[in-house]
């Protein structure tokens, strides 16, 4: 089920008057059968995964209480039987078509390559979720004293279930247990959230994505600069996309007084790759920070291991992303860059670049980036950077990607929309008039919905992290 899909406008009011109508001591498992039914919607069977997988995962964590002298033991085994699962649908058919395309160059022969398997929805999100409580157990953070339903809501919560953010165990369980009042729901903030996140959604990179799909899907029609101006508005789209899932999920669970973890600060407004990554999809970052950065060492380990602990995170975040080459190109232009970022403040530790160069140069660095992140194969990736990089870089009607003038005013105006309102937000600036900041916020949203109905993408596309 999505977000932007007609079937949930009909199962959230029913999930919101069923959940506040019910005595409170039967609240949670309504709400944990309203979420099983919201994943059951996108596979049956692949419902099974997501309850088998929490379960073993608390079943772990109540050995690692009980039998202490065994306790790494269980952790190794929701370690394993997690990155398995993970393994085994998202990276089995990558690791087999790269072994068998190996042998092929070798032998001249032409073994078959094997299918991409399906994705369960939400697999790499859930996961992680359900390994850091068996983790925070065993560092000895919290002990296992919650019931088996209250660990399987924590997981499914259905707002933030599928694509993020990812909540901690002392974020959101506390949340679940607590006695809760219709009178406190933040009317306000769930109005706002979800407004804007659909408006990003449906309206920004939903348009956004039908130029950048048929640039990345017929590179070969394209030119360098064409090549650059579809990264750079695949910046957008995505941002827009991953960003506007958070809003409408924190939105929505607010329905449910429950607040959800900040996910994203304005990050294409920094000025160094260090700045974006404290502001990008900090729930993920901060997971990959606590569980593997920590785990490898950290910075107590000598100066090349830290590096080296840095770098291998990015590329490990890059192909948690997707089994695909591109992924693992992503994550390392990533981690170089952060780590020439280092050394330079390591080396000149006075220089300081003014802030609209550092922001010049991360965006410059991001749209590279992200044309790996979008390539749908290393050949199409080395095709597009040879024509980005070269002296033929402009070619015949630089502009003939979009499909009509209006369309392109509409996208830069969109995109103009978005860079005003997040520059406000990041300086606030309107909010230093209190009375026009009061007038203007709720003709704002008004008009907000008003645009979301007249070019607003209706065709319940689905959010991009879906397949990872």
């Amino acid at each position: 089920m999505l977000f932007n899909s007609l079937i949930f406008t009909v199962f959230l009011p029913i999930v919101f008057i069923g959940y506040w109508i019910i005595p409170q001591r039967f609240r949670n498992y309504f709400l944990l059968i309203a979420s099983y039914y919201f994943y059951f919607t996108y596979n049956p069977y692949f419902l099974l995964l997501l309850i088998g997988t929490s379960a073993f995962d608390f079943w772990c964590a109540k050995q690692i209480q009980n039998v202490p002298d065994r306790k790494k033991l269980y952790l190794y085994l929701s370690i394993v039987s997690n990155i398995g699962v993970l393994a085994a649908f998202k990276y089995s058919a990558f690791f087999f078509n790269s072994g068998v395309q190996l042998i092929n160059n070798a032998s001249g022969s032409s073994y078959s390559l094997m299918e991409s398997l399906i994705i369960p929805a939400g697999l790499s999100f859930y996961t992680l979720q359900s390994l850091s409580y068996t983790i925070d157990v065993y560092r000895g953070k919290y002990k296992p004293n919650d019931t088996l339903y209250d660990f399987l809501l924590y997981v499914s919560f259905f707002p933030h279930m599928v694509a993020g953010p990812i909540v901690r165990y002392n974020t959101l369980m506390p949340q679940l247990k607590a006695v809760s009042y219709f009178k406190n729901i933040d009317w306000g903030s769930l109005a706002r959230l979800t407004i804007w996140g659909y408006f990003k959604k449906m309206v920004i990179a939903d348009n956004l994505s039908e130029v950048v799909t048929q640039v990345f899907n017929e590179p070969q029609y394209y030119n360098g600069f064409q090549f650059l101006l579809a990264g750079a508005m695949f910046v957008i789209q995505v941002y827009c996309d991953l960003s506007g899932y958070s809003d409408i999920a924190t939105g929505v669970a607010k329905l449910f007084n429950i607040n959800l973890s900040l996910n994203w600060r304005r990050p294409l407004l920094s000025s160094s790759l260090q700045e974006f990554w404290t502001r990008n999809h900090i729930s993920i970052t901060t997971w990959f920070r606590d569980y593997l950065y920590i785990g490898l060492g950290g910075n107590r380990v000598s100066y090349t291991r830290w590096m080296f602990n840095i770098f291998l995170v990015f590329l490990i975040s890059g192909l948690w992303h997707g089994a695909n080459f591109t992924f693992v190109i992503w994550g390392a232009m990533h981690g170089t860059m952060y780590l020439l970022e280092i050394f330079v403040k390591k080396t000149f530790p006075s220089f300081k670049a003014p802030r609209m160069i550092g922001w010049l140069y991360l965006l410059s660095f991001h749209t590279l980036s992200l044309i790996a992140f979008r390539a749908n194969s290393t050949a199409d990736l080395s095709y597009m950077y040879r024509h980005i990089f070269s002296t033929e870089f402009f070619g015949h009607n630089v502009f003939s990607l979009f499909q009509s003038g209006s369309q392109c005013w509409m996208l830069f105006f969109l995109c103009l929309f978005l860079f005003v309102k997040e520059f406000n937000e990041e300086f606030a600036l309107i909010n230093r008039f209190p009375l026009l900041y009061k007038n203007l916020k709720p003709a704002f949203y008004m008009i907000l919905v008003w645009i979301l109905f007249m070019i607003g993408d209706f065709n319940a596309n689905t959010f991009i992290y879906f397949q990872f």
